[in-house]
């Protein structure tokens, strides 16, 4: 989580009171944030013959990207507290509509096609608000951004450049500017080769060096305002006098631009003249129908469920009061009109991260006070943890056939396709197996439809083992099922197979009758024609291909009046053995373990 960096006295004043370290990490907490450090005690630096003010290291939450700078921090702080109502963002009238336009290029799709404006008009810096400002860019492109490759944003002295302005994506040969804080001129491509060695710029060039076009911002007199992701220019460089900043951003992702759009520009929009206000810039992108105005800044509106709320949190409010309480989290809200148990709530542009009622009951919790919550004891009706039927059944067989003598192995659950068919004799009919979409090797395309290729790398794996080598597993296959909302299910099986100088095939015959006789399914020697047709199992000569001819047997299972073939078993066939390397008879038997459920 992101940790930010208050000065301590600011903070305070900005709150109304001074706060003893044991007061303001209460406070912290009852917000849902942590203090994590106060300097106040420790060895500070001094800059320019002046020590470093005690600071406030404040752990935010990765998802709060509205406390991610002083401003944020102190305004979501006071309306907690209740010392300032949320704030009512603006996107008023441009100054100048004809001028805060931004034209994108179709080029710009081969390497950054979105983009994004806004102007904060009549703003006052400090050294203290222009620290911040920057701050916040800085760690809106480390965390929300991921590092400039999805957004990045450039701020300039709209008082210094004139628009219309025009987003381009050109040959890095084919313009020069100077890189902000530089005295000589380069082009995109002597840029990288100067920024290469750069600690702080270098990290980030990686983003289009290598791609055919880099991506421009011009004003109307083809002034460089930026070249995004890496760097604006120096003629637009904001200072302490600057008093109209003009912000462009750019993005591979729409959703993350909107976010830090309206992040950047309701943090700092308190300082204009007007506070809370913001210009809107016009986006021409014609070629992807993306033309619009940005930023929006209107807040989302949702329901919430009172029931839901009070029954989550344990409260008992009427909606009036979660109304009043939801208020220290800066949401507006009101009962519905039409529905009683609902709760219309207005979600304010710097909380991107409430995508769900459930988001809005764990803030009506904090708001109440988590250690304010009524203390009750689990319902009767409570559940108890405990293991699912179909795992407890596989660890009866697990440990019924680990007691006969066979050792279990655990293969992986993805092989090759011809593992799957082909070695085994079978054929793919197309809707039965789930495929890899992009399988790294030949080893692992498709996900298993039985335990057997596994137990049969195992035995060729270990040639050097003694025989007879008697192993199974007790595991899952997966099956292509439409039914299902995820297009497949999974299915226990139970696998054994016997490799040795013989065939085995009367091993497993009774390795399948010990384990169906715990599990108290009777064999029935008439099969399904059984007088009275009683529960139980039989089995029916079997000629599949897997197979030696006349030597398998598919398993039948009668449970409550239901019939279903539940496995097989018998000696594989050579051309079997040959695919799989191994030189020894061998015989095996699976069975469908939730068939018995």
């Amino acid at each position: 989580m992101p940790t930010i960096s208050v000065d301590k006295y600011k903070l305070f004043e900005a709150l109304g009171r001074k706060y003893t370290k044991d007061e303001f990490e209460d406070l912290c907490f009852e917000y849902g944030v942590e203090l994590d450090e106060d300097t106040e005690e420790d060895e500070r630096p001094i800059v320019n013959g002046v020590q470093e003010p005690p600071q406030l290291k404040i752990e935010i939450p990765a998802n709060r990207y509205d406390m991610l700078c002083f401003e944020g921090i102190a305004m979501n702080l006071n309306i907690f507290l209740g010392r300032m109502t949320p704030p009512n963002y603006r996107v008023v009238e441009p100054k100048d509509a004809e001028q805060q336009v931004i034209t994108v290029h179709p080029e710009t799709l081969k390497v950054r096609p979105f983009v994004a404006g806004a102007v904060l008009r009549n703003i006052k810096f400090t050294q203290e608000r222009y620290d911040s400002f920057i701050g916040l860019q800085d760690k809106l492109h480390q965390n929300l951004a991921r590092n400039r490759t999805l957004v990045s944003m450039g701020t300039h002295d709209l008082d210094t450049i004139k628009g219309p302005f025009t987003y381009e994506a050109l040959d890095p040969k084919a313009f020069k500017f100077i890189p902000l804080n530089q005295t000589k001129e380069m082009t995109g491509e002597e840029l990288m080769t100067f920024y290469e060695s750069d600690k702080h710029l270098g990290r980030f060039l990686h983003i289009i060096r290598d791609a055919p076009v880099y991506p421009v911002i011009f004003d109307a007199n083809r002034v460089v305002c930026s070249l995004p992701p890496i760097i604006n220019g120096e003629h637009s460089k904001i200072t302490l006098n600057t008093t109209n900043v003009f912000i462009e951003i750019t993005a591979t992702d729409m959703t993350k631009l909107a976010i830090v759009t309206d992040m950047l520009v309701t943090m700092f929009s308190m300082y204009c003249e007007e506070p809370f206000t913001v210009e809107p810039v016009k986006i021409v992108s014609e070629h992807n129908n993306l033309s619009r105005v940005t930023p929006v800044l209107k807040p989302r509106e949702t329901t919430a469920e009172v029931d839901y709320l009070n029954a989550c949190t344990g409260l008992n409010g009427s909606p009036e009061d979660l109304c009043k309480l939801l208020t220290k989290m800066a949401y507006v809200s009101k009962p519905s009109a039409t529905n009683k148990n609902l709760l219309d709530i207005a979600i304010p542009p710097t909380r991107a991260d409430v995508l769900h009622q459930c988001d809005i009951m764990e803030d009506l919790a904090v708001c109440h006070g988590f250690n304010n919550l009524p203390r009750t004891s689990p319902a009767r009706g409570a559940t108890v943890g405990g293991a699912l039927p179909i795992n407890k059944l596989g660890d009866i067989v697990r440990i019924e056939t680990a007691m006969a003598g066979w050792v279990e192995v655990l293969p992986l659950i993805l092989c090759s396709h011809d593992e799957n068919f082909a070695w085994l004799n079978r054929k793919d009919d197309g809707n039965t197996v789930v495929r890899l979409a992009n399988p790294k090797t030949l080893e692992y395309q498709v996900v298993r439809t039985s335990l057997l290729p596994g137990l049969l790398k195992t035995i060729r794996e270990n040639k050097g083992h003694s025989v007879p080598m008697k192993i199974f597993e007790v595991s899952d296959v997966v099956f292509k099922d439409d039914a299902e909302e995820r297009k497949a299910r999974n299915q226990r099986n139970f696998a054994a197979a016997w490799c040795g100088k013989t065939s085995g095939f009367e091993a497993v015959h009774g390795l399948l009758d010990r384990i169906f006789l715990m599990l108290n399914a009777k064999f029935l020697t008439e099969g399904s024609a059984t007088p009275g047709n009683p529960d139980g199992y039989w089995i029916e000569e079997l000629n599949e291909e897997t197979f030696f001819h006349g030597h398998a047997a598919s398993v039948h299972l009668r449970l409550e009046g239901k019939e279903a073939r539940v496995g097989e078993f018998g000696i594989l066939h050579p051309t079997v053995l040959e695919k799989f390397d191994i030189r020894y008879p061998v015989s095996t038997v699976e069975v469908n373990l939730e068939a018995f459920l």
